[in-house]
């Protein structure tokens, strides 16, 4: 097919051996993060190289996503339906299931720099082809491995009145720096190939994610087998998330700047973020109940309780759902410009958004232009509304349409003409979101997809290196970035936080890695670097380890993300610890004032025999309540489910599989040691059914009518399951 005087290829063959033809069969293939894999195609090689073993295959890329399936027999039974009601529709990523079960072909290696969280964590391949850098170091650990492949999804242009263009939308994170580095490649001698993959199922974003088809060498499109974009489905968020999210949320300056990441606690933080906003009156009432002025006042000096008058500016490496509901919501609107002295004016609060002849008046005392106007005053003041489109320069004057209007500020008949005739009624060309990826469920694709032209105009795909460093960027320099990024709160999760300020978010102490750093470090630096910005960790207090519970706030650990010199704010359901330019003494006991009430003590007779703390110290009576039941009375006196649900923005699960899926956690729970395991499977011979209230989700399981004995014992493990969790209401078959 030929579009635009381009050739597309229809035909994945053809586009591998286009590939081969071009590069050779010592392929180095780079693949975006996440969801702009282009699989038709990534497969299509794939196979060739499992077919031809001269081929050598090295995939370089993060976050390969695959439907989950579940370990044992109760959780596939579980996982079975759910993964073929959202991903049935999507073909799998061939390799990444190859890695999966390790079996790989000796021809082909897979390197990511970023994993989903645990999967590989037994995985001795991809430990150990595992790459360990920052996201804003990708593109370079690219090029210098020797990348000479590069395919991605992306979005025609054609449909969106951008003939001859194609949008990286999901992925110009890094694409949009790695392109040119293979041209620079190709024109020092190296043969490269940059390939296309058109997905019409793949929101449109213009701005810098819209860029030249030309820019492929390869572009395939086949709309036939075009295929449903990968989901990442909502979460439940826990009570003790949504007093996590509720304390971050205290900390949001109005007409700041938010990054925040995937996973329930960053949805806790935009749910309670929209009740703070719309719904103010009881939010501060939380907020009094809480007491959080009293026992965190880093809240009043930082934060804010008001609605968010002004707005929020998104600047975050992933574009979240969160976002997009945030801006629904009319609080993600607070819009930066490209422009480091305007911005600067704008944050000053000496130009607003609406346009007067006062605007003029102080851009031209700035010297950003001159009177009378020029040429090159009238084209920059027309690219941002400030002078309406139809306004032309011809002759030393002002022409709109047939009138001609004197371009000198000082005269009074010309400022009012200019008032009349030339000025836009508003700042026009802001972007509210600057986001590198993006990830999420159907229904937030769906509402991408579905954005006014003017809503999309304000959401800007960007480089990664743009959003997570402060370094200059052909997008923008250090000081526009400083500019827009006013009041920044850079809220990331960690998995355990050491007394001494260091986070650990990526791996375990052993050497093996969960997930990756991605931009974490990038962003607690910026905070540490920006003025009056704060880089916010939060977790959870504890987790449940082989049947017991742990906490997570730990006195020491062999291995960190985040070094302790670049401590700042830690927030868990229990409160907020400011730990910025504080002595360590302090340190210590702020971070074990917020951990659980079970670990307090021991963490401090471990801070007190270090002699980091004062050894008369006692932990004082307000301390003591950090407790599982403390929460539970907190969030039903904050309201419950009626103002924190579990699923604010929806969810994917049926109620059938809620009530499964809280049974089969709760069982794997009770089995995680091996005396569990027996005790369990003791009780589960003796679980029984007489009354039927467990048949339908007997069926939706496969097992009510179970064969032979493993059946019959999985039975009765669900039965155990249900039966250790409350009774379950009417389920019915109702879907969420």
């Amino acid at each position: 097919m030929t579009v635009n005087g381009r050739q597309r290829l229809s035909d994945t063959e053809r586009c591998v051996d286009e590939v081969i033809r071009r590069v050779g069969k010592t392929i180095t293939l780079g693949l975006p993060l996440g969801l702009g894999k282009p699989v038709r195609f990534v497969n299509a090689l794939y196979q060739r190289a499992k077919d031809d073993p001269e081929i050598n295959l090295h995939i370089f890329t993060a976050l390969s996503l695959l439907a989950p399936a579940g370990s044992s027999s109760l959780e596939k039974r579980f996982m079975a339906p759910f993964a073929e009601r959202l991903y049935g529709d999507i073909p799998e990523l061939h390799y990444a299931r190859d890695v999966l079960k390790n079996r790989l072909p000796p021809n082909v290696q897979v390197s990511e720099f970023f994993f989903k969280a645990g999967s590989y964590l037994n995985n001795r391949s991809q430990q150990q082809n595992y790459v360990s850098t920052n996201y804003t170091h990708a593109v370079r650990d690219l090029v210098d491995l020797g990348v000479n492949v590069v395919a991605q999804m992306v979005s025609p242009g054609e449909l969106h009145d951008a003939p001859g263009m194609v949008s990286l939308s999901c992925n110009p994170d890094l694409s949009l720096d790695l392109l040119p580095r293979l041209r620079e490649r190709e024109a020092a001698g190296t043969p490269v190939a940059i390939v296309g993959e058109i997905n019409r199922q793949l929101p449109w974003f213009g701005r810098d994610a819209a860029i030249p088809e030309d820019q492929f060498d390869v572009m395939f499109e086949h709309q036939a087998s075009e295929y449903p974009l990968f989901s990442a489905p909502q979460m439940a968020i826990s009570p003790a998330d949504h007093l996590i999210g509720f304390y971050a949320s205290t900390l949001l300056k109005d007409g700041g700047t938010l990054q925040l990441g995937i996973g329930s606690l960053g949805a806790a933080l935009v749910h309670s973020a929209f009740l703070r906003h719309k719904h103010n009156d009881s939010w501060r009432a939380i907020f009094d109940h809480l007491k959080v002025a009293e026992h965190f006042p880093l809240a009043e000096k930082v934060g804010g309780t008001g609605a968010f008058e002004k707005g929020l500016y998104g600047c975050s490496e992933m574009m979240v759902d969160g976002f997009l509901y945030l801006m629904e919501a009319g609080i993600l609107r607070r819009e930066v410009h490209d422009h480091a002295d305007l911005q600067i004016l704008i944050n000053n609060g000496d130009i607003g958004e609406l346009v007067s002849l006062e605007t003029l008046d102080v851009l031209r005392r700035e010297g950003l232009i001159d009177s009378p106007m020029r040429a090159r005053d009238v084209a920059w003041l027309t690219q941002y509304g400030i002078l309406c489109d139809a306004v032309e320069f011809k002759g030393g004057r002002l022409r709109i349409g047939e009138r001609s209007l004197d371009a000198d500020l000082d005269d009074p008949e010309a400022r009012e003409a200019i008032a009349a005739l030339a000025l836009g009624e508003r700042l026009t060309g802001g972007v509210a979101m600057h986001g590198g990826f993006y990830v999420g469920p159907q229904q937030f694709y769906q509402s991408l997809r579905e954005l006014s032209d003017a809503d999309r105009d304000l959401i800007c795909m960007t480089s990664v290196s743009f959003i997570n460093h402060l370094y200059d960027h052909r997008f923008g320099n250090q000081r526009l970035k400083a500019a827009q990024r006013i009041h920044s709160r850079f809220i990331n999760t960690a998995m355990m936080y050491t007394l001494s300020g260091a986070a650990i978010s990526d791996g375990l102490e052993d050497g093996r890695v969960i997930s990756g750093v991605g931009g974490q470090y990038n962003f607690v630096a910026m905070a540490h670097e920006l003025p009056d910005a704060r880089s916010i960790i939060t977790l959870r207090s504890t987790r449940e380890t082989k049947g017991a519970v742990v906490s997570n706030i730990v006195f020491n650990y062999g291995h960190c993300t985040i070094p302790r010199h670049l401590r700042d704010v830690v927030i868990t359901e229990y409160g907020i610890a400011d730990l910025r330019g504080q002595p360590d003494e302090q340190v210590y006991l702020r971070l074990i004032r917020i951990a659980d009430s079970s670990f307090q003590q021991g963490l401090l007779a471990q801070a007190q025999r270090a002699g980091k703390v004062d050894a008369t110290f006692r932990l004082p009576a307000s301390w003591r309540n950090n407790t599982p039941a403390s929460i539970t009375k907190a969030f039903a006196a904050a309201g419950g489910q009626d103002w924190f649900p579990a699923f604010p923005f929806g969810r994917d699960f049926t109620d059938q599989e809620l009530v499964l899926g809280k049974a089969l956690s709760k069982l794997k729970s009770e089995t995680a040691t091996r005396r569990g395991k027996v005790w369990a499977l003791l009780q589960a011979i003796r679980a029984k059914d007489d009354e039927g209230r467990f048949t339908e989700l007997l069926k939706r399981m496969g097992l009510n009518q179970p064969s032979g004995l493993r059946e019959k014992l999985d039975q009765r493990l669900v039965i155990h399951g249900l039966q250790l969790t409350e009774n379950p209401p009417d389920t019915g078959n109702s879907k969420a």
